[in-house]
């Protein structure tokens, strides 16, 4: 059964979640693109500042992950990637501010873990995403994305600036830009079915 017989027939999947708050998608996408076109553009921008803008980034990216889970109906059992792949947005964010004892490096390294782990996390959920909708290849190219770029963090955590710079905001107008594609693709997938699920929850 794809995510067009079950919106049909009023079965709630995944697909009904990601089309029914597609601009939740979108804003995370949004998010990644701002924050990527900033380090591009900020003249003089530090290493130390970008950290910091990526913090914020990873913290709105969590709060916007969870927010989606939370409209899925309760006792739904299959957002654990998305949970999971919040509270460590807000987690990492968390640390970027509020550690100030910590050096710009150690920051870059967390970052690098929390992009691996966010991007395990949402090839996981394409995989589940295959059998409900077409266009979860969206999905798995953002994480193929982050774990590409936390890795290229933790082996050369010591690049120039500048070079860190490109790579961070390189990597953020792309994740964004496959992010918001996935939403309107989940728009056009809710418009295509019309069924109100939520009012059969």
């Amino acid at each position: 059964m794809n995510g067009n017989d079950d919106m049909k027939t009023g079965v709630w999947t995944v697909a009904h979640l990601l089309a029914h708050n597609w601009w939740l998608l979108a804003l995370r996408g949004l998010a990644a693109v701002i924050f990527g076109v900033l380090a591009f553009l900020w003249p003089g921008i530090t290493l130390f500042v970008l950290v910091w803008l990526f913090g914020a980034f990873a913290l709105v990216n969590g709060v916007l992950s969870l927010v989606l889970a939370s409209k899925a109906p309760k006792g739904y059992p299959r957002l654990g990637s998305l949970i999971l792949g919040g509270m460590l947005g807000i987690i990492a964010g968390v640390i970027t501010f509020f550690w100030p004892a910590v050096t710009a490096i150690g920051l870059l390294i967390l970052i690098a873990w929390w992009a691996i782990v966010t991007g395990i996390l949402e090839i996981v959920a394409a995989i589940k995403l295959r059998k409900e909708i077409t266009g979860e290849w969206l999905l798995v190219l953002a994480g193929i994305a982050s774990v590409a770029f936390g890795a290229i963090l933790l082996f050369q955590p010591a690049a120039g600036a500048l070079v860190l710079i490109w790579w961070i905001g390189a990597y953020a107008v792309v994740f964004g830009i496959l992010l918001i594609a996935l939403a309107f693709r989940m728009r056009r997938l809710g418009k295509e079915s019309l069924v109100p699920v939520a009012a059969r929850i």
